[in-house]
């Protein structure tokens, strides 16, 4: 994607930086905030979908509006971490709405999830039921969060 950046100018990073912010903002607002007019904005961001710069769009929910109160960090251990065997735990966690991420890491620990339960005895229940009795898993540390400083969505847009 290092192509792809060198090949956005300013207006397409002050689109992009103005739909991160606010993904729900009126193509009319946008072209304004761009120094553009409707039609051309329209335009760059359809340019920007097609080339896949922009992947979807969002609401952020809160979590414990819906319920869930907790926000755990597990890293994860595989016995194996031949091919076959990293895509099925994968294909596991993929398959568990309250695993909301699953990142691939170097070194001792194969993966970290981002997980949500309604509360401690959830995801206990959640954690000796559906993760730690996972094909291939030999070992998961947890981490509560206690309070979030910083959550971020997306990338920085750097100026061009």
């Amino acid at each position: 994607m290092a192509s792809q950046s060198a090949r956005l100018d300013a207006i397409d990073r002050v689109i992009l930086s103005e739909l991160q912010a606010d993904g729900r903002i009126t193509n009319v607002e946008l072209a304004r905030r761009a120094g553009l007019t409707a039609p051309p904005c329209l335009r760059r961001v359809r340019a920007l979908e097609e080339a896949g710069v922009i992947d979807s769009y969002h609401a952020k929910l809160i979590g414990a509006a819906l319920g869930y109160g907790i926000t755990v960090f597990a890293l994860v251990s595989l016995r194996s971490q031949a091919e076959a065997d990293l895509r099925g735990f994968e294909a596991h966690v993929t398959a568990l709405p309250e695993v909301r991420e699953c990142h691939m890491l170097n070194g001792e620990i194969d993966f970290i999830l981002k997980i949500v339960a309604h509360d401690l005895q959830t995801f206990q229940s959640f954690l000796t039921s559906r993760l730690t009795t996972a094909p291939n898993v030999a070992s998961v540390k947890t981490s509560l969060v206690i309070r979030t400083a910083k959550e971020e969505i997306g990338v920085p847009v750097d100026a061009a």
